[in-house]
Protein backbone atom coordinates (compact mmCIF):
# COMPACT_ATOMS: atom_id res chain seq x y z
CA UNK A 1 0.00 0.00 0.00
CA UNK A 2 1.54 3.40 -0.93
CA UNK A 3 3.00 5.77 1.83
CA UNK A 4 0.71 9.07 2.38
CA UNK A 5 2.92 12.17 2.22
CA UNK A 6 0.63 13.38 4.97
CA UNK A 7 1.36 11.73 8.41
CA UNK A 8 -2.08 10.28 9.58
CA UNK A 9 -1.65 12.51 13.16
CA UNK A 10 -1.91 15.93 10.94
CA UNK A 11 -5.56 15.06 11.03
CA UNK A 12 -6.24 14.88 14.50
CA UNK A 13 -9.03 17.15 15.79
CA UNK A 14 -6.75 18.33 19.12
CA UNK A 15 -4.18 19.72 16.78
CA UNK A 16 -7.22 21.83 15.00
CA UNK A 17 -8.79 22.65 18.75
CA UNK A 18 -7.34 22.41 22.43
CA UNK A 19 -4.20 22.17 21.63
CA UNK A 20 -4.03 24.56 18.79
CA UNK A 21 -5.83 27.24 21.09
CA UNK A 22 -3.29 26.82 24.23
CA UNK A 23 -0.40 27.12 25.26
CA UNK A 24 1.63 23.78 25.34
CA UNK A 25 5.11 22.80 26.07
CA UNK A 26 6.52 20.28 23.27
CA UNK A 27 8.58 17.16 24.51
CA UNK A 28 9.74 14.45 23.40
CA UNK A 29 8.90 11.02 25.08
CA UNK A 30 9.34 7.17 24.84
CA UNK A 31 6.51 5.02 24.59
CA UNK A 32 6.16 2.36 26.77
CA UNK A 33 2.73 0.93 26.51
CA UNK A 34 -1.12 1.55 24.87
CA UNK A 35 -4.05 2.67 27.01
CA UNK A 36 -7.24 1.10 27.11
CA UNK A 37 -8.84 3.21 24.72
CA UNK A 38 -6.58 2.93 22.20
CA UNK A 39 -3.98 5.92 23.04
CA UNK A 40 -0.48 5.41 23.37
CA UNK A 41 0.94 6.20 27.01
CA UNK A 42 4.27 8.46 28.14
CA UNK A 43 5.31 8.82 31.23
CA UNK A 44 5.82 12.52 32.15
CA UNK A 45 6.58 14.64 35.35
CA UNK A 46 3.06 14.35 36.96
CA UNK A 47 2.16 10.97 35.58
CA UNK A 48 1.12 9.30 32.41
CA UNK A 49 0.93 11.36 29.27
CA UNK A 50 -2.06 10.08 26.06
CA UNK A 51 -0.71 10.79 23.27
CA UNK A 52 -2.92 9.30 20.38
CA UNK A 53 -1.41 7.54 17.09
CA UNK A 54 1.80 6.73 18.47
CA UNK A 55 2.71 3.17 18.99
CA UNK A 56 4.76 1.03 21.90
CA UNK A 57 8.64 1.29 21.58
CA UNK A 58 8.63 4.56 19.53
CA UNK A 59 10.11 8.11 20.44
CA UNK A 60 7.75 10.66 19.53
CA UNK A 61 7.62 14.35 19.10
CA UNK A 62 4.59 15.74 21.07
CA UNK A 63 2.75 18.93 22.53
CA UNK A 64 1.70 18.60 25.97
CA UNK A 65 -1.24 19.94 27.96
CA UNK A 66 -1.83 18.26 31.07
CA UNK A 67 -2.10 14.45 30.53
CA UNK A 68 -2.95 14.50 27.03
CA UNK A 69 -0.77 14.68 24.12
CA UNK A 70 -0.92 15.88 20.22
CA UNK A 71 1.73 13.61 17.77
CA UNK A 72 3.71 16.01 16.39
CA UNK A 73 6.74 14.18 15.19
CA UNK A 74 7.49 10.22 15.28
CA UNK A 75 11.30 10.43 15.81
CA UNK A 76 12.08 6.51 16.38
CA UNK A 77 9.27 4.30 14.46
CA UNK A 78 8.04 0.66 15.44
CA UNK A 79 8.32 -2.03 13.20
CA UNK A 80 4.74 -2.91 14.46
CA UNK A 81 3.55 0.54 12.54
CA UNK A 82 1.54 0.13 9.64
CA UNK A 83 0.21 2.40 6.45
CA UNK A 84 -3.52 3.20 8.04
CA UNK A 85 -5.89 1.37 5.65
CA UNK A 86 -8.49 4.42 5.32
CA UNK A 87 -7.76 7.87 3.89
CA UNK A 88 -10.18 8.86 6.76
CA UNK A 89 -7.75 7.64 9.34
CA UNK A 90 -6.70 10.02 12.17
CA UNK A 91 -9.91 12.48 11.50
CA UNK A 92 -13.03 10.40 11.67
CA UNK A 93 -13.65 8.64 14.76
CA UNK A 94 -14.80 5.34 13.38
CA UNK A 95 -10.98 3.55 14.18
CA UNK A 96 -8.03 4.51 16.39
CA UNK A 97 -6.01 1.75 15.63
CA UNK A 98 -5.30 1.19 11.79
CA UNK A 99 -1.33 2.16 12.44
CA UNK A 100 -0.86 -0.98 14.16
CA UNK A 101 0.54 -4.21 12.98
CA UNK A 102 -2.52 -7.26 13.44
CA UNK A 103 0.17 -9.37 15.99
CA UNK A 104 0.48 -6.77 18.80
CA UNK A 105 -2.90 -5.39 17.93
CA UNK A 106 -4.35 -8.18 18.97
CA UNK A 107 -2.20 -9.04 21.90
CA UNK A 108 -2.68 -5.90 23.43
CA UNK A 109 -6.80 -6.48 23.12
CA UNK A 110 -6.00 -9.35 25.28
CA UNK A 111 -3.74 -8.41 28.01
CA UNK A 112 -6.30 -5.48 29.05
CA UNK A 113 -8.65 -8.47 29.60
CA UNK A 114 -6.23 -10.01 31.52
CA UNK A 115 -5.19 -7.41 33.15
CA UNK A 116 -8.65 -6.45 34.56
CA UNK A 117 -8.93 -10.19 36.18
CA UNK A 118 -5.67 -9.30 37.47
CA UNK A 119 -6.57 -6.16 39.16
CA UNK A 120 -9.68 -8.54 40.78
CA UNK A 121 -7.29 -10.92 42.27
CA UNK A 122 -8.35 -13.16 39.50
CA UNK A 123 -4.70 -12.91 37.61
CA UNK A 124 -4.53 -17.27 37.36
CA UNK A 125 -7.20 -17.50 34.97
CA UNK A 126 -6.21 -18.58 31.48
CA UNK A 127 -7.40 -16.34 28.79
CA UNK A 128 -7.36 -17.72 24.76
CA UNK A 129 -5.83 -15.78 22.24
CA UNK A 130 -7.75 -12.95 20.93
CA UNK A 131 -10.25 -14.37 18.19
CA UNK A 132 -10.71 -11.83 14.72
CA UNK A 133 -13.86 -12.55 14.49
CA UNK A 134 -14.02 -9.75 11.72
CA UNK A 135 -15.43 -11.86 8.99
CA UNK A 136 -16.24 -9.51 5.41
CA UNK A 137 -16.63 -6.31 7.80
CA UNK A 138 -19.15 -4.76 10.14
CA UNK A 139 -22.67 -5.97 8.96
CA UNK A 140 -23.81 -2.67 11.11
CA UNK A 141 -22.96 1.08 11.25
CA UNK A 142 -24.45 4.55 12.86
CA UNK A 143 -23.76 7.09 10.51
CA UNK A 144 -24.55 10.67 10.63
CA UNK A 145 -25.89 13.60 8.16
CA UNK A 146 -25.92 17.01 8.95
CA UNK A 147 -25.52 20.39 6.96
CA UNK A 148 -21.68 21.68 5.48
CA UNK A 149 -21.49 24.55 4.01
CA UNK A 150 -25.53 24.13 2.45
CA UNK A 151 -24.66 20.72 1.53
CA UNK A 152 -26.12 17.29 2.96
CA UNK A 153 -23.13 15.41 4.22
CA UNK A 154 -23.32 11.97 5.97
CA UNK A 155 -19.97 10.28 7.63
CA UNK A 156 -18.87 9.78 10.83
CA UNK A 157 -18.13 11.92 14.09
CA UNK A 158 -14.56 13.39 14.22
CA UNK A 159 -12.13 11.42 16.80
CA UNK A 160 -12.27 13.75 20.44
CA UNK A 161 -15.02 16.34 18.57
CA UNK A 162 -18.43 16.63 17.71
CA UNK A 163 -17.74 17.94 13.62
CA UNK A 164 -18.65 15.06 11.15
CA UNK A 165 -16.12 14.00 8.71
CA UNK A 166 -17.83 12.95 5.40
CA UNK A 167 -16.47 9.52 4.11
CA UNK A 168 -15.51 8.30 0.71
CA UNK A 169 -14.91 5.06 1.24
CA UNK A 170 -14.95 2.59 4.92
CA UNK A 171 -12.73 -0.59 5.27
CA UNK A 172 -14.03 -1.69 8.06
CA UNK A 173 -17.83 -1.72 6.56
CA UNK A 174 -18.76 -4.97 4.87
CA UNK A 175 -18.55 -3.90 1.41
CA UNK A 176 -22.89 -4.04 0.36
CA UNK A 177 -22.89 -1.64 3.71
CA UNK A 178 -20.26 0.38 2.48
CA UNK A 179 -21.76 0.96 -0.67
CA UNK A 180 -25.04 2.02 0.51
CA UNK A 181 -23.26 4.04 2.94
CA UNK A 182 -21.73 6.47 0.06
CA UNK A 183 -25.51 6.66 -1.44
CA UNK A 184 -26.95 8.02 1.95
CA UNK A 185 -26.97 11.58 1.15
CA UNK A 186 -30.27 12.08 -1.15
CA UNK A 187 -32.27 10.12 1.77
CA UNK A 188 -30.88 12.25 4.62
CA UNK A 189 -31.68 15.62 2.44
CA UNK A 190 -35.40 14.00 2.41
CA UNK A 191 -35.50 13.99 6.05
CA UNK A 192 -32.81 16.24 7.31
CA UNK A 193 -34.48 18.94 9.97
CA UNK A 194 -33.04 23.19 9.15
CA UNK A 195 -30.63 22.18 12.08
CA UNK A 196 -29.02 19.80 13.82
CA UNK A 197 -28.15 16.31 12.13
CA UNK A 198 -29.32 12.84 12.26
CA UNK A 199 -28.20 9.32 12.92
CA UNK A 200 -29.00 6.50 10.32
CA UNK A 201 -28.33 3.09 11.58
CA UNK A 202 -28.08 0.54 8.68
CA UNK A 203 -28.10 -2.83 9.11
CA UNK A 204 -27.51 -5.56 6.44
CA UNK A 205 -30.16 -8.38 6.64
CA UNK A 206 -30.67 -11.28 5.18
CA UNK A 207 -33.54 -10.10 2.81
CA UNK A 208 -31.56 -6.50 2.31
CA UNK A 209 -30.56 -3.63 4.57
CA UNK A 210 -32.74 -2.15 6.98
CA UNK A 211 -32.15 1.88 7.81
CA UNK A 212 -33.80 3.30 10.89
CA UNK A 213 -33.12 6.86 10.99
CA UNK A 214 -33.63 9.43 14.42
CA UNK A 215 -33.27 12.57 15.48
CA UNK A 216 -35.82 13.61 12.09
CA UNK A 217 -38.79 14.41 13.86
CA UNK A 218 -42.34 14.26 13.03
CA UNK A 219 -42.10 17.34 11.11
CA UNK A 220 -40.38 15.16 8.45
CA UNK A 221 -43.15 13.25 7.62
CA UNK A 222 -45.11 15.74 7.23
CA UNK A 223 -42.98 18.24 5.30
CA UNK A 224 -41.95 14.65 2.62
CA UNK A 225 -43.94 13.49 0.44
CA UNK A 226 -44.87 9.35 1.53
CA UNK A 227 -43.99 9.10 -2.51
CA UNK A 228 -40.56 10.11 -2.22
CA UNK A 229 -39.59 8.35 0.57
CA UNK A 230 -40.86 5.16 -1.29
CA UNK A 231 -38.96 5.76 -4.91
CA UNK A 232 -35.85 6.16 -2.30
CA UNK A 233 -36.21 2.81 -1.14
CA UNK A 234 -36.52 1.07 -3.82
CA UNK A 235 -34.10 3.37 -5.94
CA UNK A 236 -31.31 2.18 -2.58
CA UNK A 237 -33.17 -0.88 -2.50
CA UNK A 238 -33.62 -1.17 1.08
CA UNK A 239 -35.41 -3.66 2.82
CA UNK A 240 -37.19 -1.44 5.21
CA UNK A 241 -36.94 2.23 5.83
CA UNK A 242 -38.08 3.53 10.03
CA UNK A 243 -38.08 7.30 11.00
CA UNK A 244 -37.73 7.39 14.64
CA UNK A 245 -38.85 4.34 15.61
CA UNK A 246 -41.50 3.75 12.83
CA UNK A 247 -41.27 1.84 9.38
CA UNK A 248 -42.37 4.02 6.68
CA UNK A 249 -41.38 1.56 3.86
CA UNK A 250 -41.22 -1.85 4.02
CA UNK A 251 -40.31 -3.30 0.68
CA UNK A 252 -39.24 -6.74 2.25
CA UNK A 253 -38.90 -7.55 6.04
CA UNK A 254 -36.03 -7.14 7.29
CA UNK A 255 -34.57 -11.20 8.54
CA UNK A 256 -31.89 -12.75 10.49
CA UNK A 257 -30.66 -15.86 11.03
CA UNK A 258 -30.19 -17.38 14.08
CA UNK A 259 -29.47 -21.06 13.88
CA UNK A 260 -32.36 -22.81 12.89
CA UNK A 261 -35.13 -19.27 13.64
CA UNK A 262 -35.20 -16.36 11.34
CA UNK A 263 -36.14 -13.11 13.80
CA UNK A 264 -37.08 -10.03 12.38
CA UNK A 265 -35.63 -7.32 14.38
CA UNK A 266 -37.41 -4.37 15.23
CA UNK A 267 -36.33 -0.79 13.55
CA UNK A 268 -32.43 -0.41 15.38
CA UNK A 269 -32.69 -3.38 17.14
CA UNK A 270 -29.29 -4.46 19.23
CA UNK A 271 -27.16 -6.60 16.52
CA UNK A 272 -23.90 -7.70 17.30
CA UNK A 273 -21.45 -5.71 14.65
CA UNK A 274 -20.70 -8.92 12.27
CA UNK A 275 -22.38 -11.77 11.65
CA UNK A 276 -18.96 -13.89 11.94
CA UNK A 277 -18.77 -12.15 15.78
CA UNK A 278 -22.66 -13.92 16.60
CA UNK A 279 -21.50 -16.45 15.44
CA UNK A 280 -18.26 -16.95 17.30
CA UNK A 281 -19.47 -15.36 20.13
CA UNK A 282 -22.60 -17.89 20.55
CA UNK A 283 -20.43 -20.73 20.00
CA UNK A 284 -18.28 -20.35 22.64
CA UNK A 285 -21.30 -19.43 24.83
CA UNK A 286 -23.30 -22.75 23.84
CA UNK A 287 -19.86 -24.60 24.54
CA UNK A 288 -19.91 -22.97 28.08
CA UNK A 289 -23.61 -24.10 28.64
CA UNK A 290 -22.63 -27.68 27.41
CA UNK A 291 -25.06 -30.00 29.19
CA UNK A 292 -27.48 -27.73 30.48
CA UNK A 293 -31.19 -28.69 30.24
CA UNK A 294 -32.82 -25.42 31.53
CA UNK A 295 -31.68 -22.01 30.44
CA UNK A 296 -31.86 -19.00 31.62
CA UNK A 297 -31.18 -16.22 28.76
CA UNK A 298 -30.43 -12.39 30.78
CA UNK A 299 -30.68 -9.57 28.24
CA UNK A 300 -31.55 -11.87 25.55
CA UNK A 301 -32.25 -8.99 23.23
CA UNK A 302 -33.21 -10.60 19.66
CA UNK A 303 -32.13 -14.00 20.52
CA UNK A 304 -28.43 -14.42 19.58
CA UNK A 305 -27.98 -16.73 22.36
CA UNK A 306 -31.51 -17.91 23.14
CA UNK A 307 -32.68 -18.93 20.20
CA UNK A 308 -29.50 -21.32 19.78
CA UNK A 309 -29.88 -22.66 22.78
CA UNK A 310 -33.27 -23.65 22.35
CA UNK A 311 -31.40 -26.51 20.29
CA UNK A 312 -30.72 -28.46 22.83
CA UNK A 313 -32.21 -26.90 25.98
CA UNK A 314 -35.40 -25.27 27.42
CA UNK A 315 -34.74 -21.64 27.57
CA UNK A 316 -36.16 -18.72 28.86
CA UNK A 317 -35.29 -15.29 27.12
CA UNK A 318 -35.64 -12.17 29.87
CA UNK A 319 -35.09 -8.73 28.50
CA UNK A 320 -36.24 -5.17 29.00
CA UNK A 321 -36.87 -4.01 25.53
CA UNK A 322 -40.69 -5.17 24.39
CA UNK A 323 -40.15 -5.09 20.79
CA UNK A 324 -37.04 -6.97 20.83
CA UNK A 325 -38.76 -10.02 23.14
CA UNK A 326 -41.63 -10.06 20.50
CA UNK A 327 -39.07 -10.61 17.80
CA UNK A 328 -37.23 -13.55 19.43
CA UNK A 329 -40.78 -15.33 20.22
CA UNK A 330 -42.02 -14.95 16.44
CA UNK A 331 -38.84 -16.21 15.40
CA UNK A 332 -38.77 -18.93 17.93
CA UNK A 333 -42.53 -19.67 17.23
CA UNK A 334 -41.85 -20.12 13.11
CA UNK A 335 -38.94 -22.41 13.69
CA UNK A 336 -41.64 -25.18 14.62
CA UNK A 337 -40.43 -28.21 16.01
CA UNK A 338 -36.46 -27.31 15.37
CA UNK A 339 -36.36 -25.88 19.03
CA UNK A 340 -37.52 -27.00 21.89
CA UNK A 341 -39.87 -24.40 24.36
CA UNK A 342 -38.81 -20.76 24.59
CA UNK A 343 -40.72 -18.57 26.77
CA UNK A 344 -40.24 -14.93 27.49
CA UNK A 345 -40.19 -12.67 30.25
CA UNK A 346 -40.14 -8.77 29.95
CA UNK A 347 -38.22 -7.43 32.64
CA UNK A 348 -35.69 -4.11 33.17
CA UNK A 349 -32.90 -6.60 35.02
CA UNK A 350 -30.45 -3.41 35.38
CA UNK A 351 -33.78 -2.14 37.97
CA UNK A 352 -35.16 -5.47 38.92
CA UNK A 353 -32.66 -8.31 38.70
CA UNK A 354 -33.99 -12.02 37.67
CA UNK A 355 -34.01 -13.94 41.46
CA UNK A 356 -31.84 -16.27 42.71
CA UNK A 357 -35.14 -18.00 43.84
CA UNK A 358 -36.82 -17.32 40.29
CA UNK A 359 -33.37 -19.17 39.21
CA UNK A 360 -33.97 -22.49 41.24
CA UNK A 361 -35.20 -24.38 38.15
CA UNK A 362 -32.29 -23.04 35.67
CA UNK A 363 -29.22 -25.28 35.75
CA UNK A 364 -27.77 -23.09 32.69
CA UNK A 365 -27.49 -19.77 32.38
CA UNK A 366 -26.18 -16.77 29.67
CA UNK A 367 -26.09 -12.91 30.27
CA UNK A 368 -24.84 -10.85 28.21
CA UNK A 369 -25.30 -6.85 29.93
CA UNK A 370 -24.79 -3.69 28.45
CA UNK A 371 -21.09 -2.15 28.69
CA UNK A 372 -21.81 -1.58 32.40
CA UNK A 373 -21.86 -5.23 33.18
CA UNK A 374 -24.39 -6.44 35.69
CA UNK A 375 -23.46 -6.28 39.39
CA UNK A 376 -26.72 -6.88 40.82
CA UNK A 377 -27.68 -9.42 38.51
CA UNK A 378 -24.49 -11.11 39.02
CA UNK A 379 -25.21 -11.82 42.71
CA UNK A 380 -28.23 -13.28 42.09
CA UNK A 381 -26.24 -15.96 39.75
CA UNK A 382 -24.24 -16.13 42.42
CA UNK A 383 -26.57 -17.48 44.97
CA UNK A 384 -28.80 -19.34 42.91
CA UNK A 385 -27.91 -23.16 41.71
CA UNK A 386 -27.25 -22.52 38.53
CA UNK A 387 -24.11 -25.03 37.49
CA UNK A 388 -23.30 -23.50 34.51
CA UNK A 389 -22.94 -19.93 32.82
CA UNK A 390 -21.71 -18.28 30.05
CA UNK A 391 -20.94 -14.32 30.68
CA UNK A 392 -20.65 -12.05 27.52
CA UNK A 393 -19.81 -8.95 27.67
CA UNK A 394 -17.85 -6.04 25.64
CA UNK A 395 -16.27 -4.26 28.66
CA UNK A 396 -13.35 -6.17 30.65
CA UNK A 397 -13.31 -4.41 33.77
CA UNK A 398 -17.14 -4.43 34.31
CA UNK A 399 -16.64 -7.83 33.43
CA UNK A 400 -13.99 -8.44 35.97
CA UNK A 401 -15.95 -6.99 38.62
CA UNK A 402 -19.20 -9.79 38.18
CA UNK A 403 -16.82 -12.30 37.51
CA UNK A 404 -15.55 -11.87 40.85
CA UNK A 405 -18.28 -11.91 42.60
CA UNK A 406 -19.33 -14.95 40.75
CA UNK A 407 -16.06 -16.80 41.98
CA UNK A 408 -16.55 -15.58 45.46
CA UNK A 409 -19.62 -17.73 45.69
CA UNK A 410 -18.29 -21.06 44.13
CA UNK A 411 -18.10 -20.76 40.45
CA UNK A 412 -15.09 -21.33 38.65
CA UNK A 413 -13.69 -19.65 35.42
CA UNK A 414 -13.04 -22.24 33.09
CA UNK A 415 -12.23 -20.59 30.03
CA UNK A 416 -11.91 -16.73 28.84
CA UNK A 417 -11.69 -15.86 25.36
CA UNK A 418 -11.98 -12.25 24.22
CA UNK A 419 -13.10 -11.55 20.62
CA UNK A 420 -12.24 -8.62 18.23
CA UNK A 421 -15.33 -7.54 16.18
CA UNK A 422 -14.66 -4.20 16.13
CA UNK A 423 -11.73 -3.92 13.99
CA UNK A 424 -9.11 -0.95 14.91
CA UNK A 425 -10.75 0.10 17.66
CA UNK A 426 -9.98 -0.44 21.55
CA UNK A 427 -13.26 -2.18 22.29
CA UNK A 428 -13.45 -5.96 22.65
CA UNK A 429 -15.88 -8.69 23.21
CA UNK A 430 -15.24 -11.41 25.86
CA UNK A 431 -16.91 -15.15 26.58
CA UNK A 432 -16.30 -16.08 30.24
CA UNK A 433 -17.09 -19.91 30.76
CA UNK A 434 -18.15 -20.34 34.90
CA UNK A 435 -19.25 -23.71 36.43
CA UNK A 436 -19.40 -25.55 39.68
Amino acid sequence: MKRSNKPLWAHSPRSRTALADAEAVTAEFPIFTMGARGDAVAEGAEGPIYIPFALPGERVRARVIGDRGDLAEILEESADRQVAACAHFGRCGGCQLQHWAEAPYLAWKREQVMLALERRGLGGAIVDEAIPAWGQGRRRAALHASRQGGKVRVGFIERGGARLTPISACPALAQPLEALALKLEPLAELVLPQRGDITIACLLTDTGADVAIKGAGRQALVRTAFAELCAMAETLDLARLSIDGEPVVTRRAPALRMGRAMVQPPPGAFTQPTLLGEETLARLALDALSGARRVVDLFSGIGTFALRAAEQAEVLAVEGDGDMLAALKAGADGAGGALKQVTILRRDLLRTPFSSLEMKKFDGAVIDPPRSGARLQAEQIARAPVRKLAYVSCDPVSFARDVKILVDHGFSLTRVTPVDQFRWSPHVEIVGALER
